[in-house]
């Protein structure tokens, strides 16, 4: 069920100037739609419509065994990491310094006791996510060091920025996951910060989270306070965590990345194995070259996770953006990517692995029109894609630079409509509607009828932020852009914002493991 309903006035908008009365009543309930926070929380996507797939099974034999030709011929790095060099070894393949060759072969055959669909545990049990087969998660924005607040600035985050962030997470309906780094808090040392993060998804809201991956101990950090709220037994037998190990393309994985995944797939967590690729700089500028090089990288790193902890969860990643090749920076929503993911989301899928991909994303500086339809290409690719798990699904701003508030609450809604888009069509004696049609008859309407009155208030997504209304109606109302109603909606949500329950032992211990760490090291801030 739709939770952005509006039940119509009897009688309609005839189209004509209306009173400022009117306008105001009209106001009013815009705000009483969206004003007094959100409706109920929406389960995890369960699509009930198919996948678009742009390779034959000629076109991905192709990229496989060009992909095996990569992992044999040429190798991939794993840098400064002596137990993972030693664990290849011992696995069979050809270590020569800090490069691995492996045999054809090698990493499918560890990959086969990877599940393939999994559970994602939260503290609330009802806002458990499943990961892989027909779900898709939504998760926001990830990374960003600054933020475009509500009065129009661009500044560095703080950690108010990112509780707020956490909580209109988990407030939003259409988002499954309150995510990972949704802002960098620069206003907490550097090495201490991911105390105050993981903290913050886990008081803030009650919906799956994301772990800390910048260095094995914070790691080990997420780890701790995870089983604190839900004890170690359940945490080493149940993914609690999502965690983005990113592949530092072209083919090295690094110390500091291999360091977080070995910590998470030694406890059962999941590892998101994503490759970051920039076409052009990180991958060759061609969609095949780019999808060889993205299916050689993740079979390496999601198979390593197997050599630490058979069984324990991964992802096929693929983060997948060109370049313009006369300034060099990121470009989004453009064609190569999309066909990149849609690619990638094939591959995933006959290698038996939950799928990540995409979000929202765009390379304007506000949330204006380039980064609607930015956004928009790359969501609907998304969804289509079949990917499972979305990062970045709302509030990206700047090529990821900056977490937007107002872009936030214009993506969310979008996500309500991708909600919509994924139930597929209604075959149901009540979606066939024969009853309305033998009612109606010819020449007549159906606004009357008994059925439209029935469905009314599900038949049609209704978006809290859109403006359909006459012109007359919209200048009556201020005249107010999409950037504006966002705003207003944005503030609304963290005025209504109540936190869901937390156990108090548990906070507590929580509070006391995080003073005891943070006094156990001076402040760093680089």
């Amino acid at each position: 069920m739709d939770d952005n309903i509006e039940q119509p006035a009897a009688g309609g908008d005839g189209g004509g100037r209306r009173s400022r009365s009117e306008g105001r009543g009209a106001a009013a309930r815009r705000a009483s739609r969206s004003g007094g926070g959100p409706g109920p929380s929406l389960p995890y996507i369960t699509r009930r419509i198919g996948v678009y797939e742009v390779l034959d099974e000629e076109g991905l034999q192709l990229i496989e065994r060009n992909a095996d030709t990569v992992l044999e011929e040429i190798g991939i790095e794993f840098r400064d990491d002596a137990e993972a060099l030693a664990l290849w070894k011992e696995a069979g393949a050809d270590v020569k310094g800090q490069r691995v060759h492996f045999p054809k072969g090698l990493c499918r055959e560890l990959l086969k006791t990877a599940p393939k669909e999994f559970t994602w545990h939260a503290r609330n049990s009802a806002r458990n996510a499943h990961v892989g087969g027909k779900a898709t998660i939504f998760a926001p924005v990830y990374g960003p060091p600054f933020v475009r607040d509500l009065e129009g600035n661009r500044r560095y985050a703080t950690i108010e920025d990112f509780r707020n962030f956490v909580k209109l997470a988990y407030m939003a309906p259409s988002m499954h996951s309150s995510g990972g780094t949704v802002c960098e808090p620069v206003d907490i040392p550097v090495n201490k910060r991911h105390l105050d993060m993981v903290y913050s998804h886990i008081k803030y809201s009650d919906k799956p989270f994301m772990g800390s991956v910048t260095a094995p101990e914070r790691a080990e950090d997420t780890i701790a306070m995870a089983k604190i709220v839900f004890g170690d037994d359940f945490v080493e037998n149940n993914c609690v965590t999502l965690n983005l190990i990113n592949a530092n393309s072209p083919m090295v994985f690094d110390e500091t990345m291999l360091g977080a995944l070995k910590v998470y797939a030694r406890h059962n967590q999941a590892s998101v194995v994503s490759p970051f690729i920039l076409s052009g700089a990180m991958s060759p500028v061609t969609v095949a070259g780019t999808l060889t090089q993205i299916l050689a990288e993740v079979l390496a790193g999601a198979s390593f996770t197997q050599l630490i902890r058979k069984g324990s969860p991964v992802l096929y990643g693929t983060f997948a953006a060109s370049i313009s090749m006369q300034s060099g920076a990121p470009t989004f929503g453009t064609p190569e990517p999309s066909l990149v993911s849609y690619g990638s989301a094939q591959l995933a899928r006959r290698l038996g692995l939950p799928f990540r991909t995409g979000g929202s994303l765009c390379a304007s500086k506000v949330p204006d029109a380039q980064a609607a339809h930015e956004s928009a290409n790359t969501l609907n690719m998304t969804l289509l894609a079949g990917t499972n798990f979305v990062l970045h699904a709302a509030g990206w701003l700047e090529g990821g630079l900056v977490s937007s508030y107002e872009k936030f609450m214009i993506d969310q809604d979008q996500l309500g409509m991708m909600q919509k888009m994924a139930a597929g069509v209604d075959l149901s004696e009540n979606g066939q509607a024969l009853d309305a049609i033998r009612e109606v008859g010819p020449g007549s309407h159906y606004l009357g009828c008994g059925h439209t009155q029935a469905n009314f208030q599900t038949a049609f997504y209704r978006s809290a932020l859109a403006d359909n209304n006459s012109f007359e109606q919209w200048e009556i109302e201020g005249q107010k852009r999409i950037e504006e109603r966002a705003n207003a909606l944005c503030r609304s949500w963290l005025d209504h914002y109540e936190a869901p329950p937390l156990d108090p032992a548990i906070d507590e211990a929580l509070l006391a493991y995080i003073q005891k760490r943070k006094d156990s090291m001076p402040d760093a801030f680089t």
